[in-house]
């Protein structure tokens, strides 16, 4: 009985000293990850002369920058200025005023290295961008945007790319040109109908989205258009509920508790996989056919299929079964996913913020009005060489692309230790590229940096700025935005219409309250009061010209 009870003591000892160290070793590497790794990296940098704000044990700088935003967007802005980076960046601009264009934050014990000099930028997005990767997006992200090609890395970020990248060439696009111009004249018809005098009010944020949800589900499923738009509209549902539960996204393990809203959120996502699925499957007998026909144009969804290679027996690859090589069902439904968001609400954004500062610099309507007649005539655009010659709105997008980029800020990785502009980074430091704050820069774009003066891309983007990096608001190198083309496109076509019928001004209403919930939105809607061309009216007093 001896015996066994000192055997039983014996390995009671031993599983206790097991749990004991096991404790010891799991806090000295949370110890190591949330305080002396977090302190090396600031003793790293502060002798390079790069500070910031104090890191705080577990949480950063996160409190500290969650009041600024707080404190920053509470109230609209008092008048029409587009000096708007200290209300959507507020951290970054307040201490870069302490401690220059070059500094440290932390979100939690993750170090993020501001940089926001354009030699730096370039370094690595091009000449250097082997050497960084895209951070991994957080889970509720990627349900808004979609894993596809806006988060996938590698070789997997590469192929989809190539395969994917038929759908925005010009060529390709230029069968948009008559289907936009229905679009909008239908959309602008349906609301300006609504009003019993001469002028209507429009929120053009939800006129915007409606246009481009449109074209974008015309893009995306070509003939299959009525079944893509009950897909997306499963997706915009899911968007919705996404960025609510992102609202909460620091209450730990709060996605996966079964709550209403995420019992929704899965039940959703169930039922677009099954949909895109079904589509798929009936769509690849007549993609084929379709693809066949080169003069015709390239559907996403008919990309992908083609992509996918069915196996033997007709299926198409599971999502386990991913090689570099093929293309899952998984893939085609995150890919429509991640199309649909990107192309959706980056060009909406940016149709909105356009149409704001028209509508504050009402000359510009005239400028480009004229220019549209002296193109186009009475006919409107018709081909995409009508689109090319309207330099007037090439520059007025890209001022509002500059002055309000739907993308405010990027990140990136580093892969490896490396040199940044005679900088040591070590490997894992996050870079962070203000893309705002570079768009903002005084010594780059002149004392009017925060005025709109499309005049200043009256000679091309090349020469708009002191440096060619100053302009960056669908990225820079490998990964710049694919569908650019398609945005501007876009865009341009929307506008025209618009600018040939109506003249517009903000409502009495407008709140002018730029904000960012993962891209640039205007916090309150953007109301504008259109009035058609045959009843012309000027401008209130409190526009600027």
């Amino acid at each position: 009985m001896d015996d066994d009870h000192e055997l039983w003591f014996f390995f009671n000892w031993i599983i206790l000293l097991t749990f004991s160290l096991t404790v010891l070793f799991l806090a000295l590497k949370m110890g190591n990850a949330l305080w002396w790794k977090p302190r090396k990296i600031e003793a790293h940098f502060a002798k390079q002369g790069i500070r910031g704000p104090p890191y705080r044990f577990l949480i950063g700088n996160v409190k500290e920058l969650l009041q600024l935003m707080l404190n920053a967007s509470s109230q609209p802005m008092p008048d029409f200025s587009h000096n708007i980076l200290p209300r959507v960046f507020s951290f970054y601009h307040h201490w870069k005023k302490i401690y220059g264009a070059t500094f440290l934050v932390w979100f939690g014990p993750t170090a993020r290295l501001t940089v926001s000099n354009p030699d730096l930028i370039r370094e690595i997005f091009t000449s250097k961008s082997d050497f960084y990767e895209k951070i991994e997006a957080h889970p509720l992200v990627k349900q808004l945007e979609g894993d596809g090609l806006i988060s996938l890395k590698g070789e997997k970020w590469a192929h989809h790319r190539k395969i994917i990248a038929p759908t925005f060439h010009m060529e390709n696009l230029k069968w948009l040109i008559p289907m936009v111009g229905r679009s909008v004249t239908e959309k602008m018809d349906e609301r300006a109908a609504t009003a019993a005098g001469e002028e209507v009010e429009i929120e053009v944020s939800e006129l915007f989205q409606a246009i481009t949800e449109d074209v974008m589900t015309r893009m995306a499923f070509g003939s299959s258009y009525e079944d893509g738009k009950a897909i997306f509209r499963l997706h915009s549902e899911q968007m919705l509920l996404a960025a609510d539960a992102f609202q909460k996204v620091l209450i730990p393990g709060y996605r996966f508790l079964p709550t209403r809203r995420n019992l929704k959120l899965w039940k959703l996502d169930k039922e677009l996989r099954k949909s895109v699925v079904k589509l798929t499957e009936r769509r690849k007998e007549k993609c084929s056919s379709e693809m066949a026909d080169i003069d015709g144009p390239k559907h996403l969804l008919g990309l992908l299929i083609q992509a996918a290679r069915p196996r033997e027996g007709g299926g198409i690859p599971s999502s386990s079964s991913y090689s570099s090589s093929k293309i899952t069902v998984g893939d085609i439904v995150e890919e429509c996913k991640s199309f649909f968001f990107a192309g959706k609400q980056t060009t909406s954004n940016l149709l909105t913020w356009t149409t704001v500062l028209l509508a504050m610099h009402p000359r510009w309507q005239v400028i480009a009005r004229e220019e549209l007649l002296r193109v186009c005539g009475s006919r409107g655009i018709s081909t995409k060489d009508d689109v090319v010659k309207l330099k007037t709105l090439n520059m007025i997008l890209n001022e509002s692309l500059r002055l309000y980029p739907p993308v405010i800020a990027t990140i990136r990785c580093a892969k490896h230790d490396v040199e940044l502009g005679g900088y040591k980074v070590p490997c894992g430091t996050e870079l962070l590229v203000p893309i705002i704050a570079v768009h903002h820069d005084q010594l780059i774009w002149g004392n009017d940096a925060d005025e709109f003066n499309p005049e200043r891309f009256a000679n091309g983007v090349a020469h708009a700025a002191k440096h060619p990096v100053a302009f960056i608001p669908f990225g820079l190198g490998t990964r710049t935005c694919i569908g650019q083309n398609l945005a501007i496109l876009q865009a341009k076509l929307v506008l025209a219409i618009i600018i040939q019928r109506f003249s517009f001004r903000l409502a009495p209403s407008y709140q002018h309250a730029p904000t960012v919930l993962m891209l640039l939105y205007p916090q309150h809607g953007a109301p504008i009061i259109f009035q058609h061309l045959s009843h012309p009216a000027s401008p209130p007093e409190h526009q600027r010209s």
